[in-house]
């Protein structure tokens, strides 16, 4: 008989769950894990519906849910009508994750499960992530990262189920592709999803952002993809401008975490000129 993993151990001693389902490898891990310990009716894996959830995520973690009998809630959000979330400042995932939370946490309520619960590995902790701080407000448990998982554990311990995201590139919301002081509008959010969709349906591997800078599409991916994009410059050129966007530049700094973050200006190259 396998050994029992230190997650499942934790989650031995939760009477019920709600897992924020937000559809990468680490909350996928954590509510499969929860299904397994605690069994169908004590654990719901609750996905928040908004226009910043791309829809292919949808059917990635609905085809998940299915594989392993998962309880899903889908839960529709709104964070679109607040201000705060739509002046896209840094600290906008707060936002987000407060609107989230407060919808959840009452889910959780009506159906009596006793704790709400997110994807955070160790590894997210030294990240910048306003979200954390709203879901210490409503005392979110992290359980990936109370067992000491990093990205890594995570990453084996899906494999050894047979989770088929186990090596999925991250994918956190459309929003954070948009560059900060931008407003987030769902027509902005359909250009990055759209443009995005449009690179993986040329090839492209691995972790990818089309950063929307106003007038740029801004492509970062891992340098061994360049002469992908490169090779199917006037398609982009052209699918990119009629999604409204007036340049597309190549980030020859590669796909890096907090990219939006970081100071001073990376070294580009022109995919296509202003139309």
């Amino acid at each position: 008989m396998p050994a029992t993993s230190k997650l499942e151990a934790l989650l031995a001693t939760f009477p019920s769950i709600l897992v924020g389902y937000s559809g990468g490898v680490d909350s996928a891990l954590l509510a499969v894990v929860a299904r397994r310990v605690l069994g169908r009716e004590r654990t719901v894996a609750a996905m928040g519906l908004s226009a910043s959830y791309p829809g292919a995520q949808r059917e990635q973690d609905r085809d998940v849910a299915r594989q392993f009998d998962l309880h899903v809630a889908e839960v529709p959000t709104d964070e679109l009508s607040d201000p705060d979330y739509v002046a896209n400042a840094p600290s906008r995932c707060y936002f987000c994750k407060r609107e989230l939370w407060s919808k959840l946490v009452r889910l959780a309520e009506e159906r009596g499960l006793a704790i709400v619960a997110d994807g955070t590995n160790a590894d997210d902790l030294g990240d910048h992530r306003p979200g954390l701080q709203a879901a210490n407000e409503f005392e979110i448990r992290s359980p990936l990262a109370e067992a000491g998982y990093t990205k890594q554990d995570v990453r084996d311990e899906a494999r050894s189920i047979g989770i088929p995201i186990w090596d999925a590139p991250a994918a956190p919301c459309l929003s954070s592709r948009v560059m900060y002081g931008l407003s987030v509008t769902p027509e902005r959010l359909g250009q990055v999803e759209q443009g995005e969709s449009f690179l993986r349906a040329i090839g492209v591997q691995g972790d990818l952002r089309l950063r929307h800078r106003g007038g740029e599409a801004r492509i970062e991916v891992s340098p061994s993809e360049f002469p992908r994009v490169r090779r199917h410059g006037e398609r982009l050129a052209a699918e990119l401008h009629a999604l409204g966007f007036e340049c597309v530049t190549l980030d020859l700094a590669g796909y890096r975490r907090g990219s939006l973050l970081n100071g001073g200006e990376p070294m580009l190259e022109l995919l296509a000129p202003s139309t």
